[in-house]
């Protein structure tokens, strides 16, 4: 079953954005296996009725970030290189990071102070990974 995309252009977050975490989430959760064939970026512009130029630039940051790779002429994949799970681990990271931000962004807009923030975090990682602890 492939894996479907969307945006909305109204979040605040620029597409190009939303595309990349989409793919990087896809991949961490093992929804694109290595090697799997993303859509072509006219397909996809055609798909999420965006700019091609946007879906170019997300696949562009994508390759920068060595979680896909483009073969000229025959299409953008999941890269797939010497570690099976590296592009995984790699967006992995990245998607976790994403959130953390989000977290911290959403705390601090709530009006905790840093400490607050730092002890609620230890708090979930404890409950979390307790044979950690």
């Amino acid at each position: 079953m492939p894996v479907i995309f969307t945006v909305d252009p109204r979040s605040g977050i620029p597409i190009y954005l939303q595309i990349i975490e989409q793919v990087k989430r896809s991949v961490a959760l093992g929804l694109l296996a290595p090697g799997e064939q993303l859509p072509t970026v006219k397909q996809l512009a055609l798909d999420l009725t965006v700019n091609p130029n946007t879906v170019a630039r997300a696949y562009r940051d994508l390759e920068h970030d060595a979680v896909i790779e483009t073969a000229s002429g025959r299409g953008s994949f999941v890269r797939a290189n010497g570690s099976a799970d590296s592009a995984s681990i790699a967006a992995g990271r990245d998607v976790a990071r994403s959130e953390i931000d989000g977290a911290v962004r959403a705390a601090k807009s709530l009006g905790l102070e840093r400490t607050a923030v730092t002890e609620l975090f230890e708090t979930s990682l404890d409950r979390w990974f307790p044979e950690e602890s």
